[in-house]
């Protein structure tokens, strides 16, 4: 006979204390460590039980009996179902403070190393519509929250255009409005799902692997340019020229309509050709006197006027007067690179994506830099003592990896190379504490800038400078 569960319990007025990683908030009770999604602290709640471990448990909150001063009214009509920008229902200034209380807990607790002031951290001048890009996914199977499933809601259309559920792969939650980018986003999104349904375009089921519609992105820049990428399963046909040519007559704004012919697998379209159908193939972004062309595949940070100040910190941080050679690791498509090229003697680039250094390699031609040489393929295995030998030992480097962090023999060599300064700007705290303790043999830290690149979320962008002892 099967054992029956026990009932998980629920919890009464419990004060919620702290915020943890993920964006959840933390409540004590009898020792037992409790993580619980929208809320914040100073709240009173009544806690249900979802899951239980020895040493922790995960709940949601039933019933609020105390509203937090630190509670800010979500402006989202998506909030709490969508997945992102999970503290909307905490005041601005309270996130600031717990992103710095985050880089502060994880330097101290995972790196264990010396410590000096950690500077106060630069907030967003923009807290909604920041982003510069976004990618909608189109499926068959909309999701339901809860209540609707508990009123039993019918729709007369079933097929959606949105973001991804967490827990739920192949459904899509239906977006009506998005706060991240620019309200143009919402308008040819909903255009284009409007213009799908009257004419009864099919979106794709993933788990089938059939329909036509999979993916939308949309760029926007601070050129006032736009980039309109449009993904379909299938052929060039009366089908798609139909709804490519309704977006370019609706929306004549758009500087770069293109599609793609995905008709794998898998949702990616790296390794798939971008087919441009009206504009150009690109889109710029300007910062200072500099142009950056950014294509359908490049990478380029997502807050525009945050990747300004967090590069300008960088800059300050590596404390340059013209004749360094500068290393920057993970370069993507140099930005960092070519904003810092005037300052130093030379700047090397190494970056794993051989398209990101093409991309870097054509901005540093578009903006007269000849002081900047670029490598393509895995960092630990380019970054070595012949290299070193060869191009120079570093006076500075400057190292963004993505949230893994580097590789330990990534930071072996740099031990080895023996840079003045390291400027370390780290997207993960966490895996930068762990590699600043790697570090700390021959290296103190001797500033600290965090920035917030992304409001309403528990993400937080920190930058060190690395002294040589």
């Amino acid at each position: 006979m099967a054992r029956t569960k026990k009932p998980l319990p629920l919890l009464e007025k419990i004060e919620i204390t702290d915020v943890a990683a993920e964006g959840k908030a933390v409540a004590k009770v009898n020792e037992l460590v409790i993580f619980i999604p929208y809320v914040v602290p100073g709240d009173v709640v009544d806690l249900q039980i979802t899951r239980k471990k020895n040493h922790y448990a995960e709940a949601k909150a039933v019933h609020f009996h105390h509203l937090s001063e630190k509670r800010s009214t979500p402006f989202c009509q998506h909030f709490g179902v969508c997945g992102g920008c999970k503290w909307q229902c905490l005041q601005y200034e309270d996130q600031l403070f717990y992103k710095q209380k985050q880089i502060a807990d994880n330097l101290t607790r995972i790196g264990k190393v010396e410590l000096p002031p950690i500077s106060p951290i630069l907030g967003s001048e923009k807290t909604s519509f920041y982003r510069n890009k976004l990618e909608y996914t189109f499926s068959n199977k909309r999701w339901l929250t809860e209540e609707e499933v508990k009123q039993d809601v019918k729709y007369d259309q079933m097929n959606a255009i949105g973001f991804h559920i967490p827990t739920a792969f192949d459904k899509v939650l239906a977006i009506e409005k998005c706060w991240l980018q620019d309200d143009i986003s919402n308008q040819i999104r909903n255009a284009i799902r409007d213009y799908a349904y009257e004419h009864s375009y099919s979106f794709y089921n993933i788990r089938e692997q059939e329909g036509m519609l999979r993916n939308l992105v949309i760029r926007t820049s601070s050129t006032d340019e736009l980039m309109v990428m449009l993904v379909v399963k299938g052929e060039m046909n009366g089908e798609l020229r139909r709804i490519m040519d309704f977006i370019a007559n609706k929306f004549p704004q758009i500087t770069s309509l293109l599609y793609v012919l995905n008709n794998k697998q898998n949702d990616s379209i790296t390794d798939c050709p971008v087919v441009l159908f009206k504009g150009n193939d690109h889109i710029f972004e300007e910062m200072e006197e500099l142009r950056f062309k950014i294509g359908p595949k490049s990478f380029y940070q997502t807050n525009s006027e945050q990747a300004y100040t967090l590069y300008k910190v960088a800059r300050d941080f590596a404390g340059l007067t013209g004749n360094e050679l500068v290393y920057d690791l993970y370069t993507g498509t140099g930005t960092i690179a070519n904003f810092i090229s005037r300052g130093c003697r030379q700047v090397i680039g190494i970056e794993y994506v051989p398209e990101a250094i093409e991309d870097a390699k054509v901005n540093a031609e578009l903006n007269h830099i000849d002081n900047a040489l670029f490598f393509a393929g895995d960092m630990k295995d380019i970054l070595n003592e012949e290299f070193i030998s060869m191009y120079g030992r570093p006076d500075v480097i400057i190292t963004d990896p993505p949230r893994a962090g580097m590789h330990p023999d990534v930071v072996d060599t740099i031990l080895v190379a023996e840079p003045d300064r390291i400027v370390y700007v780290s997207c993960n705290p966490a895996t930068q504490a762990r590699d600043l303790a790697l570090l700390d043999i021959k290296y103190s830290v001797k500033k600290v800038q965090p920035v917030d690149m992304f409001p309403h979320t528990q993400h937080v962008e920190n930058v060190v400078l690395l002294q040589k002892r």
